[in-house]
């Protein structure tokens, strides 16, 4: 059984940062790719980054050059180190892990809100 924490999330102003973070419990964690969803009300939940274990990453075109995606297999954590945000990147924020023992596993969301 996968189970994933996220925090970090919180209320920042436009410009600002934050850094969320997803801790992972369960085996062979640190050999699957682990990633960051986005969804806001009424629209479909999408990727905003991902990242292989052996850190191949890869980002939506929306965050490329703003945010920053790391993992730490030791800890079976991965980060997300978000900069310059924007209204636009306001959502609950998903932690996911898999392909893994033929699932995909999420975690419980943590809100992001960007306003002045």
């Amino acid at each position: 059984q996968v189970q994933l924490a996220e925090s970090g999330g919180g209320l920042v102003q436009p410009g600002g940062s934050l850094r969320l973070s997803c801790v992972g419990s369960g085996n062979a964690i640190s050999i699957a790719t682990m990633g960051w969803y986005r969804q806001v009300p009424g629209k479909q939940r999408e990727l905003v980054a991902s990242i292989m274990s052996g850190g191949v990453t890869n980002y939506a075109d929306s965050v490329k050059g703003r945010f920053t995606i790391s993992r730490d297999n030791a800890k079976n954590t991965v980060y997300l180190q978000m900069s310059s945000l924007t209204p636009e990147d306001t959502a609950v924020y998903y932690c996911n892990v898999g392909p893994l023992f033929g699932g995909s596993y999420w975690g419980q969301g943590t809100q992001v809100t960007v306003s002045s």
